[in-house]
């Protein structure tokens, strides 16, 4: 069975960035990402209530400049075509930015995370607590 939307996802917040635009910006987080800020929307700041500076989190952004139509990629260092799913490519069509990043301060609705390699003004759809890789 397929199923095709519509469905809806509200972003709890947005990223402050110095990444201006996606040309040129890091591609991983440990690539040179700059620390940044996460402004939490009014109406989810109570989502946040046990966060605390030193947390580990995983940020899931909506990639807001990818290509959705995007099915296919040559992954770089690769020449190989391949399939978005096996790439971490922002060109897919549910364009969902995974982002491990570490709580560095928090100020009233907004926290400073990184690194984060997420331009200025991208969504984000949801925080959650970093997973422990299985043992």
């Amino acid at each position: 069975m397929t199923t095709r939307g519509p469905f809806s996802v509200n972003p709890v917040g947005v990223i402050h960035s110095d990444l201006a635009a996606r040309k040129g910006a890091p591609r991983q987080g440990d690539e040179g990402a700059p620390d940044a800020w996460l402004e939490i929307h009014p109406w989810a700041k109570d989502c946040t209530l046990g966060l605390s500076v030193g947390d580990r989190l995983v940020i899931l952004t909506w990639l807001h400049e990818g290509r959705r139509e995007t099915m296919q990629v040559y992954p770089r260092g690769d020449r190989g075509l391949t399939g978005v799913f096996n790439t971490r490519s922002p060109d897919r069509p549910n364009p969902i930015g995974i982002h491990p990043v570490t709580v560095l301060e928090i100020d009233g609705d907004r926290m400073k995370i990184g690194p984060i390699e997420a331009i200025d003004g991208t969504p984000v759809v949801d925080i959650k607590q970093e997973i422990c890789p299985a043992e």
